[in-house]
């Protein structure tokens, strides 16, 4: 494995499930893969639980970590050609990449949708520059459009949940203060497309996502039918995608909010959300502090995602 930005990079997704159970019970069995190898994290972008998880994915491969703040260790970055850089910006990142993979095995890379323009947003370019320029394995650490590896910790967490092959899964939008990115729901759609659960997304109108990721999933604008019978409810977030009003607040409708009502129409689902949640504007207090709710155990799986695919590339690098 070369890269990690999508379903795709990780292949055959019960392979990789089997596989996560099983660093899951021996997560320090393969340090020697990691000896002497370094993974170096770059975050243009604040971060709790990948910033940790991978961090203590990789210590747990035996490798070395190091972690760059772009935004407050290091020269402030040029990303775009052409510019006649005279003015905050020191350092171009067309030359900051090759040396960063100069010093590390293995990169990591967090920068999220910057909702100024969907065209680069959407063509990925501050990852896709790593990709191309570092001459080392990449994998994202949530990108503008996608999160892989939160979704493969979901993934995780389902199968490791789950009551019946083919639960009923449901993506719910919730209302929030802010114009949240699209990348956690893109993935989580992408990833459940990808398995043969029943998958459905619920939002008001005008929150349509990419079709690129909504694939064959039902799509609902009435959220208590589509919690109808529902096994998991995966609430989240997300600013609109569609022009003229990408990355815009077209809602804040509080109907929408995952209450003890709304999980009432379920049956007797597990709730999931990707943290950090705005309590009482995605979730309320007792949903999210029920015994349904699945939140810590999902947030801990990131931890084995990310395990699995650090494990991937050193076993590439052998």
């Amino acid at each position: 494995m070369k890269k990690f930005t999508s379903v795709q990079d990780i292949g055959d997704l019960k392979a990789a499930v089997k596989e996560a159970l099983e660093v899951k019970k021996h997560r320090f069995d393969y340090q020697y893969l990691g000896k002497n190898k370094t993974l170096l994290m770059i975050f243009f972008n604040s971060s709790l639980r990948t910033r940790l998880s991978t961090q203590k994915a990789a210590m747990n491969l035996g490798m070395n970590v190091m972690v760059l703040d772009v935004k407050q260790g290091a020269w402030n970055l040029e990303t775009e050609r052409g510019v006649v850089m005279n003015g905050d910006k020191a350092e171009h990142l067309l030359e900051a990449i090759p040396v960063m993979g100069s010093y590390a095995d293995i990169i990591g890379v967090r920068s999220f949708a910057k909702y100024e323009s969907k065209e680069d947003d959407y063509s990925e370019k501050i990852l896709n520059q790593f990709i191309k320029y570092s001459g080392k394995p990449v994998f994202s650490m949530e990108a503008a459009t996608c999160h892989p590896l939160q979704a493969f910790a979901d993934l995780i967490t389902i199968e490791e949940y789950k009551k019946t092959p083919h639960p009923k899964v449901v993506m719910t939008w919730a209302p929030h203060c802010r114009a949240l990115p699209q990348a956690v729901p893109n993935s989580f759609a992408e990833w459940m497309n990808a398995t043969d659960y029943e998958f459905v997304i619920a939002h008001p109108h005008g929150y349509e996502l990419d079709s690129k990721f909504t694939g064959h999933a039902r799509i609902e604008y009435d959220q208590d039918k589509a919690l109808e019978g529902a096994d998991f409810v995966y609430a989240k977030n997300w600013a609109a995608y569609t022009d003229p009003n990408y990355g815009k607040i077209l809602s804040s409708d509080p109907t929408w909010t995952v209450s003890t009502e709304k999980m009432a129409l379920t049956n007797n689902a597990y709730f999931m959300h990707c943290l950090p949640v705005r309590r009482n504007l995605i979730v309320t207090d007792d949903v999210i502090e029920s015994p349904q709710s699945i939140v810590i155990p999902e947030a801990a799986n990131r931890e084995i995602s990310a395990e699995v695919v650090l494990k991937r590339f050193l076993e590439s690098l052998q």
